[in-house]
């Protein structure tokens, strides 16, 4: 555990923490794992929920870079880092990528400027992911990115945490992030699914255990109101899919599990 613990509550779960618990990291606490061993007695397999996750961010970030030509990305929830981070994915198709993370667990602080110590075209900046416009004024965002070229921004598992205190809807918080991106741009979402079929019941549990004893709230959502979150972009092929579907580096090899089912990404372009 780093010793970088300053204004770090260790009594309550972090989303960034129990991500990494889910991946089998070594950056949480015995609350975070709590969270863990609670979610995966309701649903076994809900691990596969972090991981697929971090699957499709890597395979999306591959495509970005080296399909799309797009040379800027914005993490929103960066989270802790792990193997492949979105600058060394995306750094090793371009060198000369530029990357904002962002993120306000101060752990996810300490932890990302110490990777990034030496990197010049690396930054994170610490805001909320949920109030886009005060995110948007950053300095360093404004800054380190370059607001007339196209931007890539990302929002991977983050949207489902999102608990509406605030009154706006998860859609007018990426309309706020989509009208901001300059032409050319693209954007990647990854989101907690319910499939309404044989395994919403299984979502319906991990919703409960996973959310809610983290956050209070927080919904896993259908394929519908994934889709409004793109505010009618183009859609890359194939898109919105189950994130295990989505640019598969080759056929499956095994049947998925209830919970690879229940989390669903897609890339779409704003012309």
């Amino acid at each position: 555990m780093s010793s970088a613990t300053t204004n770090i509550d260790t009594t309550k779960p972090s989303i960034a923490r129990v991500y990494d618990a889910f991946l089998n990291g070594t950056d949480n606490y015995e609350v975070d794992r709590e969270v863990v061993r609670r979610v995966q007695k309701a649903a076994p397999e809900a691990a596969d929920l972090a991981v697929e996750n971090r699957a499709f961010l890597i395979r999306a970030c591959r495509f970005l870079a080296g399909q799309t030509g797009i040379t800027q990305y914005l993490d929103c929830g960066s989270g802790l880092p792990t193997a492949e981070n979105i600058h060394q994915v995306v750094q090793r198709i371009n060198p000369d990528a530029r990357v904002v993370y962002v993120d306000n667990d101060p752990l996810v602080q300490a932890h990302s400027r110490a990777l990034l110590e030496g990197n010049e075209t690396t930054v994170i900046v610490s805001e909320d992911i949920f109030e886009p416009e005060k995110l948007l004024r950053n300095a360093l965002v404004r800054s380190h990115l370059d607001w007339n070229k196209p931007i890539a921004l990302l929002h991977l598992g983050t949207l489902h945490h999102y608990n509406g205190e605030d009154a706006r809807t998860r859609k007018d918080i990426m309309r706020s992030y989509l009208d901001a991106l300059p032409p050319g741009s693209y954007v990647a979402i990854s989101h907690f699914l319910d499939p309404e079929d044989e395994y919403s019941a299984t979502a319906r549990k991990m919703e409960d255990m996973f959310l809610h004893s983290m956050m209070g709230s927080g919904t896993f959502s259908t394929s519908a109101e994934l889709e409004d979150l793109f505010n009618g972009l183009e859609m890359v092929d194939p898109g919105l899919v189950r994130c295990a579907d989505w640019w598969p580096d080759g056929p499956q090899l095994k049947p998925l599990s209830a919970a690879q089912r229940c989390i669903a990404g897609g890339v779409a372009h704003k012309p």
